[in-house]
């Protein structure tokens, strides 16, 4: 098998930056952390945050349902004052 002096072979390293990727990575993280923040700040406020979780991840897809899951999650919380005497 000879070699053809036409044809020239060459192989250089591709050093691509995946900075696109890098960007799509943190701009899905970030959204990632918005569509679920309704439950976050239920979780915080000690609201009934397992309701507010599932109306969040099965309806939040829907701005409206993103919307209730918010309004749960700000809701007033139910106060129990305890009166004692002594």
């Amino acid at each position: 098998m000879e070699k053809d002096p036409s044809i020239s072979y060459s192989v250089t390293p591709v050093n691509k930056s995946w900075t696109v990727t890098k960007i799509v990575a943190i701009i899905v993280a970030i959204a990632s952390g918005l569509y679920m923040l309704p439950w976050a700040i239920a979780a915080l406020r000690d609201v009934r945050h397992w309701g507010v979780f599932w109306v969040n991840l099965l309806l939040g897809w829907t701005i409206i349902g993103w919307v209730i899951a918010l309004v749960m999650a700000l809701r007033s919380q139910d106060r129990v004052v305890v009166v004692t005497s002594e």
